[in-house]
């Protein structure tokens, strides 16, 4: 139970702070609140990467799980379990946030968006492109850099994975505010209903199907030792 639980604490975090953020700063109001919330959940990302990336792998996000899982290096429980968990976690984030911007609430200051929801700005097949094309390169981010076969350089992954979601935030954000993470837009979008409740089905079945192909790539290019 304890890496399921480390899970859920991870994406709690990682909701937490990147949509806190996003909020915080208006994401999408200019060019500076992009790039602090792109490099705010990088940042969030890094953190648990070295706080709990011992006990559960850190991998705070459905898709990251259904690619491991995809790649042969986590059961099918685990992999239900922890998306469970991450699931539980970002509502409990989502939560936090909505009590906490509800007091707050049609201040000029603050985001429209009380959670930090996704949305697709330009329609919904859009931002499913979107979200396939980044899900699929942060995975494969995420297998390449957590390889054993990468010796020496596994040792820095969560920098590498912090930093490849922060690229992801850079470009996505202004589509569809990046998710990348069925249970980051999940929890969100629960609190914040509407829009952001509607187009959900495009935030979890994007970062799904770009997972699974990131997984196929992988093991098409990875070696035979590469998934152990």
């Amino acid at each position: 139970m304890k890496k399921y639980l480390a899970e859920l604490i991870g994406t709690f975090v990682l909701t937490f702070m990147g949509c806190g953020t996003a909020v915080a700063l208006s994401c999408g109001s200019d060019a500076v609140s992009v790039v602090g919330t792109a490099v705010a959940f990088g940042l969030s990302v890094v953190a648990m990467a070295y706080t709990i990336g011992g006990i559960s792998g850190c991998h705070i996000n459905p898709a990251v799980s259904l690619g491991v899982f995809l790649s042969g290096r986590m059961s099918l429980k685990d992999c239900g379990m922890y998306m469970a968990a991450q699931i539980i976690g970002a509502l409990l984030a989502a939560a936090a946030l909505a009590c906490i911007t509800s007091t707050v609430a049609g201040d000029p200051l603050v985001s429209s968006t009380l959670t930090g929801a996704n949305v697709c700005h330009f329609g919904v097949t859009n931002g499913l492109i979107v979200e396939v094309f980044l899900s699929l390169i942060f995975v494969l981010v995420v297998l390449g850099a957590t390889s054993k076969t990468n010796g020496a350089t596994n040792n820095f992954a969560g920098l590498a994975i912090g930093f490849a979601l922060i690229l992801i935030h850079l470009v996505g954000i202004k589509f569809t505010g990046t998710s990348a993470n069925p249970a980051r837009s999940i929890g969100p979008a629960i609190f914040e209903g509407g829009k952001a409740l509607s187009d959900l089905w495009v935030f979890i079945i994007g970062p799904l199907v770009g997972s699974t192909l990131a997984a196929m790539i992988w093991r098409a290019i990875a070696t035979d030792d590469s998934n152990d």
